[in-house]
């Protein structure tokens, strides 16, 4: 045969209802014909002709030589749209196309032929072989038709070989159509297709596919089915029931799992977060009543067993040979869509004429029966996670745990697996979080997620534009009701890993959101906000898929949309959005398109206003401000995948072609983001934990509830710390260098010259914090383009900690000009002091040397010699002026007034007679404190009693660590006393509605107190620097110089040794003492288990811990009442503890010890020589030279004292070198004494107090924080920095720990506030003028507080632990009824509280 022309087509007629059933009657035909069989073919089974159905040779690209399709057979269904003008034929019918030589494939054409109702042959004339080919046949009369091609010239010769044909098959007149070359070929083809016509007309048999088989395997075709009997018998064998019974019945006994129960069990799981319907339960005992439902249905179903068909799929599924159970699953997908088809087609016709009707009960009962009746392979998976979850309440059998492996491979070999469960809208989370783990091990743990989920409304195409964008098979319309969100793990390869930064796309196909027959039902726009949260919190990348076909479906997409991405923008998330437009007519058309684009714009930030408004943030008023959207590049716009009128309308290639350039921009852009931060697997579960209990509380600002969200903000919180201790280290290390420069100033200059350089020095400390405020600024926009912290989750906390380094400068930059005044005052102070040692020092040295030309006149004994000289001193001291003593109430009185700028203070102030007698009493909360008469309300007496008494604590606390050190009284300690009373008045609870009496008493008390500690301060250091004291300190060094003198013996050690003890050591203290405070919080922070990496909260977790531990009543009332003392306490004593254990302390003042005796004998030695680095001359002047080089060489370490100095060398007699030398050994003696002191003291509180910067003040700062409490249970906040916008915690605590009481009882309030503000309860106080106001509602009067609900009924036990255990205890200390606490609460163990507050902090 001539295999260019020569080609055989069947077409297979079916008289039945389309491609999905199975019975058919067929018919071929041979062709040896000029006329193409496939183009003849195609216009046949077209209702248009633009498209071609067959490949054939007049076709674009169908003339390539064939090389593998001889004996292919192509099918093709033609199916009736209803329409007699537009139908080619009434019934369905199935055409068949063989490829090739007839000769060469003579098994398909046989088999063609057999089960054909009738077979055309298209032809010339017949070759002898064609011939015996045909005679050789059965049955040929009733099912062959010959189509000749008359040609011209040789028609003569070709019709007698047909005529033979003819004959010799018996075949009627009727079987054989002649095409005359003057006929047109359309024409001709029409009397082919009434030909066909009639012969359906005369069908009265029909065959199955499936009986083909057999006639396929006599021919020795090879069928697939033969390869996978065994798995098709399996698929059998699990559904042989169905046929017998209802799906639903069917479901209830062998998918038993996903009844009742389960559905039941998401309505509890909802309901215990949102707790609508507690009536009158108190909450917490609903809560454990909800609970107990909950194990009680977990019990029930941990009865079931595997039911059979279960034993039988998951038996198949668990092999190890893939091909196996790849045929498995796709017969029980052929077997279980075909099912479906068959039953649900009654149930979506009356679907649809309800839908119509609009009668939206009727509506209801048959969604929900759509829902019964439809089983497909999801629900036998769904079954399997079932089986998974129940058993994981106890300790699974081997088989069961192996479930999530089998899913995993499933999942690697491109089947979906269900992640929202569409029946119940509720996510196995067990389940889907081990079968994804299992996915992240098998793959070696790299499994970094893009994910991209498409959205939209039912039947818009969207499982079909995954399906054409990536190659996959989402199930698209099967007839089944499909509900719900899968996913797909779409591997990505090795070449474009690298690219794209991940390893899988994870694609999610969700169910459509609700169509306008559904748009009513009650809970419909519920469920679809939620699906949209839950899917676009997930994804990477969203498209939005929409019709343009319905402008109101439009809105409603974009609407929902649009609350999903508000609620991305609050967490910090921020996914690429696409919208695509499907069956957009005349898609070329870009002026319509620029028109339709804005458009949408329009109605995208309509909605978005709408949204907002329901979000409550007015500040959103356009889409742009949610999402970074152009309205050029995130659109597109997809023409139908139809060209015509359905069902024989041909696939439109600007369909593909669009979805493909859609795809390859989307991918181009991916690579070039950089803004995406793709997750591993377990990431990705934390993340859809955290989120899917958002959707389940209706919270979407759950920021600190999410795991994910709560590590990234504990994360900069950490980093944070740092920042700033590293930022006041610099400035500590500029101040006490700065200090040291004003302490070493010349005392020879005036006051004002010193004045003028602290003013320098303070523009100069402005620059430096402005300095180290950029570099802060600098590591904070640095952190945020990290992309391994989860960063982009907490963007919306970047201006807090903003907000906090400016706060953070304003603090410092004011503590050092405080800092800079008192240096200044110090100086002042120690000149007037020193003028005065000066003065009588020169007298003393001039008697000394009058008394020793005296004395010399004689011999005397050492006793006479001293005799005389105490005489000597005794007369010269006598007449010593001391310093004068300051009024410091008045100092303290004045700078009261100077806060106040009420004229009626300043007078009240002005009457005050003796300010150190006020304050000796306790203060007392009296009702001229409060206004609104509401002394005598709720225990308000004792609420602001109680926070007077704090303040008073924590200010008497400050002016006696002050009082301690060994300065003089300064202004700037009343102003930082002051400032922490105005700061702590700034905490004051919004309830306790104080006034300005209040301010200026509780004021007045305080500084009463603080008079009398800073008067006796002042006292104390007019006595340690009193003239007449500080000559006696050099009386004993006087005398040995006088004896020495006298006996004109070799003083120079011993006045090399004195040099050192009172000029050296006291500044080689000043120096260990001036860093150690630096060295000991450096120490703290970095040592082994200590608060290395503590945030706020993971401090609050070590202080709750050892409360537990301890169990210590009094330390929970102290941590509940008086919080800011007891974390002083804490820290103190943390401090004590760190530094006592291996002789820290020691070592750290060691450290500094070596470095300064280091630098001060290096100084000596450089000091011994001149400027041309030789050795200054070996003589007595030299010596002066020699002291004062080593203080310029030591002027910005240490500070010496010159009148130390010039006392210590009165009248020395040694030369430069040997005193030299006895300096250096004079040091290394002094080095081994401190050492031996350093050892020797234990009294580590007095160091601590005594250092200029104090590590636990340091401490304290970093871990306090705002010092805020939550308004209802008095929790402290948690956020990091200190000027953040929103308060938070962990974990509150019932009401009652804190005093709160119900109102008619007088029991303590068990309640919770996380239970509360989302419950329908209410609160009353000053804040709402004593009127009830739902807690739901609590932002109206505390803004700055954000309260989430418990993560878990188990998230607050810690706090349910501690009111169980001291019920009694609590109730007695505040004077009230002991809590009606809920039984539940009893069984709560020690264990079980810890474990609970190691949850709530992420401590792992």
């Amino acid at each position: 045969m001539d295999t260019e022309r020569e080609e055989c087509a069947g077409f297979t007629c079916s008289t039945q209802d389309g491609p999905g059933r199975q019975e058919e009657d067929c018919f071929t035909v041979c062709e040896q014909a000029s006329l193409n069989t496939s183009v003849a073919a195609s216009n046949i089974t077209t209702a248009s002709k633009l498209s071609n159905v067959f490949i054939h040779r007049d076709m674009e690209g169908g003339a390539v030589q064939r090389t593998i399709a001889n004996g292919l057979v192509e099918v093709c269904w033609y199916l009736p749209c209803g329409s007699e003008k537009l139908d080619a034929f009434p019934k369905p019918i199935a055409f068949a196309n063989l490829r090739g030589d007839v000769c060469e494939s003579l098994a398909e054409f046989k088999f063609l032929f057999q089960v054909s109702t009738a077979t055309l042959l298209f032809l010339d004339k017949i070759e002898e072989t064609e011939h015996r080919i045909l005679t050789s046949l059965q049955d040929v009369r009733s099912k062959l038709f010959l189509v000749l091609n008359r040609r011209e010239g040789n028609a003569r010769e070709d019709m007698m070989s047909v005529k033979k044909t003819v004959e010799a098959l018996d075949l009627p007149k009727s079987s054989v159509k002649i095409k005359d070359p003057r006929v047109n070929v359309a024409e001709f083809l029409k009397k082919l297709c009434t030909a066909i016509k009639t012969t359906l007309t005369d069908v009265t048999t029909t065959m199955n596919i499936e009986d083909m088989l057999d006639k396929a395997v006599e021919l020795g075709l090879s069928v697939d089915e033969c390869k996978s009997d065994l798995q098709k018998r399996e698929a059998e064998e699990i559904m042989k029931d169905i046929d017998f019974q209802s799906i639903s019945e069917y479901k209830k006994q062998q998918l038993p799992l996903q009844g009742d129960n389960w559905k039941r069990l998401a309505q509890l799981e909802k309901e215990e977060c949102r707790l609508q319907k507690a009536g009158d339960l108190g909450e917490e005992e609903y809560k454990y009543q909800l609970q107990a439902e909950k194990v009680c249905i977990r019990k029930e179903q941990s009865k079931y067993k595997l039911s059979g068909a279960m034993k039988k799929f998951i038996a198949s599924l668990d092999t190890t040979n893939k091909e196996e159970r790849d045929f498995f699953l796709k017969w029980m997908k052929l077997k279980l869509d075909a099912h479906s088809r068959s039953k649900l087609s009654e149930l979506c016709n009356k679907f649809k004429e309800q839908c119509q009707k609009k009668d939206m009960k009727l509506i209801s009962v048959l969604d929900h029966a759509l829902l019964e009746s439809s089983l497909g392979m999801e629900h036998y998976m769904r079954e399997m996670g079932q089986i998974y979850e129940v058993s994981c309440s106890n300790k699974p059998a081997d088989e069961i745990s192996g479930l999530p492996g089998l899913a995993a491979e499933m999942l690697l070999d491109g089947y979906p697996l269900e992640l929202l469960d569409g029946n119940t809208s509720n996510i196995p989370e067990r389940w889907v979080t081990d079968v994804l783990m299992e996915l992240h091990r098998k793959v070696g743990g790299k499994s970094r997620l893009l994910v991209l989920t498409v959205l939209g409304v039912q039947s818009t195409g969207k499982s079909m534009l995954l399906n054409t964008m990536f190659g996959v098979q989402f199930p698209v319309s099967s007839g089944r009701c499909t509900r719900g969100a899968f996913m797909l793990f779409l591997r990505i390869g090795d070449d474009m890993q690298s690219d794209l930064n991940c390893d899988f796309i994870l694609l999610i196909d969700t169910e459509g959101l609700k169509s306008p027959d559904l748009a009513q039902l009650d809970d419909s726009y519920e469920h679809d906000n939620q699906l949209a949260t839950l899917v676009i919190g997930l994804s990477d990348v969203t498209i939005i898929n929409i019709s343009m076909e319905n402008s109101t479906e439009i809105k409603d997409i974009l609407q929902i949309a649009a609350h999903a991405f508000l609620r991305m923008k609050e967490i910090g998330k921020k996914p690429v959005c696409h919208f695509v437009h499907q069956n957009v007519a005349g898609v070329s058309a870009h002026t319509k398109n620029m028109t339709e684009r804005k458009h949408v714009m329009d109605q995208l930030n309509e909605m978005t206003q709408i949204a907002a408004d329901m979000e409550k943030q007015p500040s959103i008023k356009a889409f742009t401000d949610v999402l970074d959207y152009d309205m050029e590049k995130n659109n597109w716009y997809i023409p139908g995948l139809w060209h015509g009128t359905p069902p024989m309308a041909p696939v439109n290639t600007g369909y593909s072609e669009a979805v493909a350039d859609f795809k390859k921009n989307l991918l181009e852009t991916l690579k070039s983001d950089t803004n995406i931060e793709v997750s591993q697997i377990p990431e990705f579960l934390k993340w859809m934990s955290s989120l899917w209990k958002a959707v389940k509380y209706e919270n979407f600002i759950f920021s600190f509830r999410n795991t994910l969200v709560a590590q990234a903000y504990d994360n900069l919180c950490k980093e944070f710390s740092q920042w700033e201790w590293d930022f006041k280290k610099e400035i500590f290390s500029w101040q006490t260098a700065t200090e040291l420069e004003i302490s070493n100033a010349d005392n020879e200059s005036d006051i004002q010259c010193w004045n003028t350089l602290v003013a320098s020095k303070k523009s100069e400390a402005s620059e430096q914090t402005e300095l180290q405020k950029n570099k802060m600024r600098e590591k904070l926009q640095a952190y945020y383009k990290r992309k391994d912290k989860h960063v982009n989750l907490i963007e919306k906390h970047r201006n807090d900690f903003l907000n906090s380094i400016n706060s953070l400068e304003n603090e410092v930059k004011h503590s050092v000009n405080n800092k800079l005044d008192c240096a200044l005052e110090l100086k002042i102070s120690a000149k007037k002091a020193q003028d005065i040692q000066r003065k009588y020092r020169d007298v003393i040295e001039e008697r000394v040397m009058k008394l020793l030309s005296n004395c010399k006149k004689s011999t005397l004994s050492d006793e006479e010699l001293t005799d005389e000289f105490e005489k000597m001193w005794t007369g010269a001291v006598v007449n010593v002026s001391g310093l004068k003593e300051q009024g410091i109430p008045s100092c303290i009185l004045k700078q009261l007034g100077k806060k106040f700028s009420n004229q009626n203070v300043s007078e009240e102030l002005q009457n005050i007679e003796d300010l150190n007698e006020i304050g000796k009493d306790s203060f007392k909360a009296r009702s001229k404190h409060m206004i609104q008469n509401l002394f005598l309300k709720q225990n308000m007496k004792g609420d602001l009693q109680s926070f007077a008494d704090d303040v008073i604590e924590t200010c008497t606390r400050f002016v006696q660590d002050t009082a301690k050190t060994n300065k003089d009284y300064h202004d700037t300690f009343t102003n930082d006393l002051l400032e922490i009373i105005d700061e702590s008045l700034k905490q004051i609870d919004q309830h306790l509605k104080t006034n300005a009496q209040f301010e200026i008493d509780l004021k007045l008390h305080i500084c009463g107190i603080a008079s009398r500690e800073f008067r006796q301060m002042h006292r104390k250091y007019l006595v340690d620097n009193d003239p007449q004291t500080q000559l006696e300190k050099y009386k004993t060094q006087y005398l040995s110089d006088f004896l020495d003198l006298y006996k004109e013996k070799d003083h120079c050690q011993r006045k090399a040794t004195d040099f050192v003890q009172f000029c050296i050591k006291p500044a080689v203290e000043e120096y260990i003492n001036r860093s150690l405070g630096i060295n000991i919080v450096d120490e703290i922070l970095t040592s082994c288990h200590s608060l290395e990496d503590s945030s706020r909260s993971f401090f609050q977790y070590c202080i709750l811990k050892e409360l537990l531990e301890k169990e210590d009543f009094e330390d929970f009332v102290n941590y509940i009442l008086k919080y800011k003392i007891y974390v002083e306490n804490w820290i103190f004593q943390h401090i004590l503890q760190k530094m006592s254990e291996d002789k820290t302390l020691c070592k750290l003042k060691n450290i500094n010890l070596e470095v300064i005796v280091k630098k001060t004998t290096e100084a000596i030695k450089q000091a011994s020589k001149g400027e041309d680095d030789s050795p200054l001359p070996d003589d007595n002047d030299s010596i002066t030279e020699l002291i004062n080089n080593m203080r310029k060489n030591l002027i910005k370490d240490i500070s010496i004292s010159m009148e130390a100095v010039k006392g210590v060398l009165f009248q020395i007699q040694s030369t430069c070198h040997p005193f030299t030398k006895s300096l250096i050994k004079s040091m290394s003696d002094l080095r081994e004494e401190l050492q031996q002191e350093f050892s020797n003291s234990e009294d580590i509180t007095e160091t601590l107090n005594n250092l200029p910067i104090k590590p636990q003040d340091e401490l304290f700062k970093r871990m306090f924080g705002c010092g805020q409490q939550c308004p209802f249970c008095k929790v402290p906040c948690e956020a990091g920095g200190k000027d953040h916008r929103q308060h938070h915690a962990a974990v509150h605590r019932p009401q009652g720990l804190s005093g709160y009481a119900h109102s008619e009882s007088k029991k303590l309030a068990e309640s919770l506030c996380t239970t509360d503000v989302h419950s329908e309860c209410r609160f009353e106080n000053t804040e709402t003028n004593w009127k009830w106001h739902p807690y739901k509602q609590y932002h109206e009067y505390y803004p700055d507080w954000h309260i989430p609900p418990d993560p878990s009924i188990e998230a607050s036990d810690y706090w349910k632990y501690v009111l169980v255990q001291y019920n009694d205890r609590f109730a007695l200390t505040y004077e009230l009824q002991p809590a009606d606490i809920p039984g539940a609460w009893r069984s709560i163990t020690k264990q079980q509280a810890l474990k609970a507050l190691k949850s709530a902090f992420n401590i792992k």
